[in-house]
């Protein structure tokens, strides 16, 4: 084995992966004109008048322009969990054929978790995660820790390759209640989610949600959908048997005749969830898993900063 392959079996492939995909998006930030906001958001702050020049990144301020200071020794101003929703729904596009990209919704989450940690792990914040259906499937504690961050790796690229063995459905609202109540006053909670339940309502979620930010807890909810097939039912017109995920019922149909009505009833709901969040300055994000994980990593900066 060559050192360069030994090097990078250290690694397990979303650890790797995502890695990638965080140290291009912060390349491309510092190719924008945004430059100055994506550094000092990464490891570095501008540089304060008459303060010591010892820490000064000269190699940033010739690319730059700017004045910015390594930050070494700042210790975490933030506790993050991390919660995936794991009931079977999360499994589809399950047909290798339906996959655009090779995500299912699932798999999709997990890379978006793996591209935050990293995002945290370079902040010195300290974060946990979770997996979560009608009940709560595993938690981890919230530390900063590589030893820590390799084991949530692992975890994550153990839930990738899961078989599911029984059927799981959702009710996240009542786990949502009980981690309002766990947590650290404050911390930042990033929900993955395909918003799919019929054990709860929408409304139930809203009020679960409101539960934590009463608690001082800032939250970021990212809807987990597949906008081709599960939002604009692009299918064939040929008549198709639906099955739902979570509780096996079955239904045949040809997809024109529901389409209209569907996306009324779809939009209705997301256009309510969107609106509550709004009105508890939560942060509410569509994330489409045909799509990069920009989409992700944006809006996260985004209350990163201003969590600051």
């Amino acid at each position: 084995m060559s050192e360069e392959q030994d090097r990078f079996s250290r690694y397990s492939s979303i650890e790797f992966r995502t890695n990638q995909v965080v140290e291009g998006f912060i390349t491309g930030l510092h190719k924008s004109p945004f430059h100055g906001f994506s550094v000092e958001f990464a490891e570095h702050r501008l540089y304060n008048t008459g303060e010591s020049t010892r820490h000064i990144d000269w190699r940033l301020y010739a690319r730059t322009d700017k004045l910015f200071v390594k930050k070494f020794e700042e210790e975490t101003n933030l506790r993050c969990m991390l919660m995936v929703d794991d009931s079977s729904s999360m499994l589809f596009p399950f047909d290798d054929a339906l996959r655009d990209n090779g995500h299912t919704k699932l798999s999709f989450a997990l890379y978006a978790c793996g591209v935050i940690i990293h995002m945290l792990y370079r902040q010195r914040d300290a974060f946990g995660l979770s997996f979560i259906s009608d009940k709560v499937e595993y938690v981890s504690e919230i530390k900063t820790s590589f030893a820590h961050k390799q084991r949530l790796f692992a975890m994550l690229e153990e839930k990738l390759f899961e078989k599911q063995l029984e059927t799981k459905q959702t009710k996240i609202d009542d786990i949502l209640h009980q981690f309002a109540e766990q947590l650290h006053k404050r911390s930042l909670v990033i929900i993955f989610t395909d918003l799919f339940s019929t054990l709860s309502s929408a409304r139930d979620l809203t009020d679960a949600l409101q539960h934590l930010k009463h608690n001082k807890h800032e939250v970021i909810l990212f809807h987990v959908y597949d906008n081709k097939r599960e939002m604009n039912l692009e299918f064939d017109g040929r008549p198709y048997r639906f099955v739902d995920m979570e509780t096996n019922q079955q239904i045949k149909l040809s997809v024109e005749q529901v389409k209209e009505d569907y996306r009324k009833q779809v939009m209705r709901q997301s256009d309510f969830l969107h609106s509550e969040c709004n009105r508890l300055k939560i942060d509410f994000v569509q994330a489409d898993i045909n799509r990069d994980f920009d989409q992700i990593l944006l809006p996260y900066m985004l209350k990163r900063a201003r969590l600051k």
